[in-house]
């Protein structure tokens, strides 16, 4: 899962405001706790995020599933603040605890399973210190059902032209997503590749009690790189949560 995605990913997340949001996600930890020592970057991808966080003094471990994903975060990290590891969500086992932990990106929301969800959420609580904060971010319904849909989306970089099928299932509640690349080789000729991927989007009283139950207490929910409550046309919202 994810082989061609993790090619691509950098390339098609390049207007994803890394830095804008890595700054968002501090700031909430500054107004809520303090700034992390050593935090878990959960679902870390290709690392963009946990080089940043790295870059603003903290110790960071990336959690992802996908060697794939790692190969490229490890070839992109320029310190040795950043320890990455390869295990699902559901079954993280780090070597002691951390005192702050992400997911962002909706990451949460390609655990399709609602039960390894629960799992994940309570492995997070696990290594997480007793009042330290938990940060992550999830994909609305709004966004789900009525932006993502039953469209096709297509865009195009450099060396690079993507077509997006995606398919809504309103009764699962999920996204089936048909990525087609088309890489520009050497020769000037296209190479096509393909990745299907699901997500899952989570209703707030299945988050909500996903936290009770791992012992992580919310705090404030907000928009999207905002200090405000959602409203009903947010595409992506932000759960800040504590250890109790």
């Amino acid at each position: 899962m994810y082989e061609n995605f993790a090619e691509v990913y950098d390339v098609l997340m390049s207007d994803a405001q890394y830095q804008k949001r890595c700054d968002y996600v501090l700031s909430l930890f500054e107004k809520f706790d303090r700034k992390p020592s050593l935090m878990l970057d959960l679902c870390c991808g290709t690392g963009s995020f946990s080089n940043l966080f790295s870059k603003k003094d903290i110790s960071v471990i990336g959690v992802d599933t996908s060697e794939e994903m790692l190969s490229i975060a490890r070839a992109k990290t320029d310190n040795n603040d950043v320890l990455y590891l390869c295990q699902n969500a559901a079954e993280l086992d780090l070597y002691g605890t951390v005192d702050g932990a992400v997911c962002l990106m909706d990451s949460l929301n390609h655990i399709t399973d609602y039960g390894d969800f629960c799992k994940a959420i309570s492995k997070v609580s696990l290594f997480l210190e007793k009042d330290r904060l938990f940060i992550f971010d999830v994909n609305t319904c709004y966004k789900s059902e009525i932006i993502l849909g039953n469209n096709t989306f297509v865009s195009e970089h450099k060396n690079l032209f993507l077509s997006w099928q995606n398919e809504y299932d309103k009764e699962e509640n999920t996204n089936s997503v048909f990525l087609d690349f088309f890489l520009r080789r050497e020769d000037g000729l296209y190479e096509r590749k393909s990745e299907n991927i699901i997500e899952k989007t989570y209703f707030d009283f299945e988050i909500k009690s996903a936290l009770e139950n791992a012992g992580l207490q919310i705090i404030a929910v907000y928009d999207d790189m905002k200090t405000t409550p959602p409203t009903e046309k947010s595409q992506r919202v932000f759960y800040i949560t504590r250890k109790l």
